[in-house]
């Protein structure tokens, strides 16, 4: 999948599935972070105009509305702010113009669209933090880049290093096999990764077993970045694989919600979820709670007692889809 050239794009029934977990989890995430925080942060790393050709939402402009229109907002005390982050000068003046009525009804300076790369321009932002003795307020952040660059480990990291901050990122899987041989990928992916152990798996013959390790890989460096619970799915279309998001948090209910707006999402319009830790697994539809009750087995096997709260926790936590 290549990046589009134009200003707004046509949406793509997976983008549509990656938008639609977003904004279900935003409705758990604002009032539990924003009941609990002074101030909380959605950064959107890679916002784009904030719409798609047809006039469906972007991702601005769901993340938005999920605070506007959520049905507990007025229980929601934290200072909300909205950080967009975009490199390209027409888009970012598009996504400033939609946004101006929506950011209108919020108090001043709620909502902010950044031009720049999503690397570079949080890298200053967060050393301007540290240099005035401040740090990152409990963040969102969803980091949905075309192809591997500008998302660097070392970024991610200096997020996650917020006990009470997550990521949501979208890795382009398809992007990475097709041009894994060329030696102008090499950076970005040592980059991307934090090592250059994923060149031990992408000459692996069989793509199944290439595509698992780069994953799991993927998961370790964000666990070694901060994160305890990495949670991950992939978004088919037509029966082909799009996407692969991953959630980072340091919290098995963080993990826990996530779970629940992947699962409460319907799947239609072609595309389809389909769980991390179970490929034959898809999600939304009539459950199969084999894998799970294959999990427990293997979890919790022994002759010991099992309480009911180390069973939610399990469930709960990155080890289950």
């Amino acid at each position: 999948m290549s990046a589009p050239r134009e200003t707004v794009w046509e949406l793509k029934p997976h983008s549509l599935g990656k938008h639609l977990v977003l904004k279900e989890y935003l409705k758990a995430w604002l009032p539990i972070l924003g009941q609990t925080q002074g101030r909380i942060l959605f950064l959107d790393g890679f916002a784009g105009p904030g719409e798609y050709k047809g006039g469906e939402q972007g991702s601005p402009v769901i993340a938005l509305n999920a605070f506007r229109q959520h049905s507990a907002r007025k229980m929601i005390t934290a200072e909300v702010k909205f950080v967009f982050i975009e490199k390209h000068e027409d888009r970012a003046r598009h996504l400033e113009g939609l946004l101006q009525p929506l950011a209108a009804e919020l108090p001043p300076g709620s909502v902010e669209v950044v031009r720049g790369a999503f690397d570079e321009t949080l890298a200053k932002e967060l050393d301007g933090l540290t240099d005035a003795g401040l740090t990152l307020a409990p963040c969102l952040a969803m980091v949905d880049p075309f192809g591997v660059s500008d998302t660097p480990m070392e970024v991610i990291a200096r997020i996650l290093a917020h006990p009470k901050s997550e990521i949501y990122i979208s890795v382009m899987y398809e992007h990475i096999n097709r041009f894994r041989g060329s030696s102008e990928f090499s950076d970005p992916l040592d980059s991307r990764y934090g090592c250059d152990d994923w060149r031990a798996y992408v000459d692996l013959d069989d793509g199944r077993e290439r595509r698992r390790s780069l994953f799991e890989l993927y998961k370790r460096q964000l666990r070694q970045a901060g994160a305890e619970h990495v949670v991950h799915f992939d978004l088919y279309d037509r029966g082909q694989h799009k996407y692969s998001i991953f959630h980072a948090s340091r919290h098995s209910r963080a993990s826990n919600e996530m779970k629940a707006a992947i699962w409460s999402v319907n799947p239609g319009g072609g595309f389809a979820f389909h769980g991390g830790q179970t490929e034959q697994l898809a999600l939304g539809v009539e459950p199969n709670f084999k894998p799970l009750q294959d999990a427990l087995r293997r979890e919790f096997r022994g002759d010991r007692w099992v309480t009911i709260e180390e069973v939610e926790a399990f469930v709960m936590s990155d080890k289950t889809d």
